[in-house]
């Protein structure tokens, strides 16, 4: 089996510990332990835990806590993983065997779109749709019908999607599940950034809406909390019992520190708590970035995102977009993603989530860029 390479988590480790300005992540700037932990009790409480191997597919207090925000789990409908790509990664491991067939959301993340290859080997693009009279981007259910068949063993989403911010409605929900139940098809929601959205209303998830549903999700975007490495799968318990297996050939067992950490995290309180500073610092900043967009809207255009820490812009520049950013890293010390990571080229993805201030500056020398690149176009 041949795996391309991943060509954004290649950029992203190479240059974002490099550069001054890092406005290539798509979370919010992460919490301190200091600021998760905020009791001496709790404090004293992880210097006591013994630094062993947990239970490999995460402790069970860890486990209710991840299916108390699924209705009508237990905890034999959860695997806990070290990250959602560990997620990802077993799902499309136990999944897909050559021959099968992928119906992959796109734009997407690009693990899967580079698992799905790797292990089946067929894959359709399903766009989803710039509708400007909506103002969202939004699946073409159409399409998605005409796509698939009884070869289609999975069909993937983002919800809410990265790159573009945009959430699937439940109606959508609905009808993607339906296409599916047509023949079989596993669906596999990828689920990450749900929390962190910008008007306080929580993405509906796939979800209790079809028996062959799969979810995968994590601390690392919504909550702030990259560091811990934790993800997680929900999915019927016969599907979680046989992941368990794969799950023991990758990472094994989630790390004690960050188990422990999770569950303080997953604490109903406790996670209100965090999801309001993520979606403040959304709300913040997000008007920093379309004010920019605004005073220079001759050379962009975009649709705002409706989650996540992330705008996706469209620009009119005639240069293509790894060349682009790759100048800005060189020349400004910024780092965004090029729309070429998604397949679009034009298209950058520009992190929101840093301090305000940051932000600004970094977004003040992408502009110096773009009017040194205008003038070498003689615009």
């Amino acid at each position: 089996m041949k795996i391309e390479v991943f060509a954004m988590e290649r950029m992203q480790s190479t240059w974002e510990n490099l550069v001054e300005f890092n406005l290539s992540e798509s979370g919010v700037h992460p919490m301190r332990v200091a600021e998760l932990l905020d009791t001496d009790a709790e404090r004293a409480d992880l210097l006591q835990q013994e630094i062993c191997y947990t239970q490999s597919n995460g402790t069970i207090e860890l486990r209710e806590a991840v299916a108390r925000l699924y209705p009508g789990t237990t905890v034999d409908h959860v695997e806990v993983t070290n990250g959602g790509s560990e997620a990802n990664f077993v799902v499309c491991w136990k999944l897909l065997e050559p021959g099968d067939e992928v119906v992959m959301m796109v734009p997407n993340y690009g693990q899967t779109l580079g698992l799905a290859k790797a292990f089946a080997g067929t894959m359709h693009d399903w766009p989803l749709v710039a509708d400007d009279g909506a103002r969202r981007w939004r699946p073409d259910l159409d399409r998605l019908a005409a796509l698939v068949n009884a070869r289609t063993k999975l069909i993937v989403l983002c919800n809410p999607n990265n790159p573009t911010g945009a959430r699937i409605r439940a109606s959508e929900l609905d009808a993607i599940a339906a296409i599916a139940a047509r023949h079989g098809s596993w669906i596999l929601s990828d689920e990450i950034y749900r929390g962190a959205e910008v008007d306080g209303q929580e993405t509906p998830s796939i979800w209790g809406r079809y028996e062959r549903a799969i979810v995968t999700s994590g601390l690392s975007k919504a909550y702030g909390l990259p560091g811990l490495r934790i993800g997680w799968i929900v999915a019927p318990p016969s599907f979680i019992a046989s992941s368990w297996s794969y799950h023991d050939y990758t990472s094994i067992a989630p790390g004690a520190l960050s188990d422990r950490l999770a569950r303080v995290a997953l604490a109903p309180a406790r996670r209100t708590r965090i999801l309001d500073r993520t979606r403040a610092i959304i709300r913040t900043n997000l008007p920093v970035m379309t004010d920019w967009l605004s005073a220079h809207g001759e050379e962009f255009d975009y649709i705002a995102p409706e989650a996540g820490a992330i705008v996706y812009v469209h620009y009119r520049l005639p240069v293509n977009s790894t060349l682009l950013v790759n100048r800005l890293r060189e020349e400004k010390s910024v780092l965004v993603v090029p729309g070429d990571h998604f397949g679009m080229d034009g298209y950058l993805r520009i992190g929101t989530g840093s301090e305000t201030g940051y932000l600004r500056t970094g977004l003040n020398r992408l502009r110096e860029l773009l009017g040194s690149l205008a003038a070498e176009a003689g615009r």
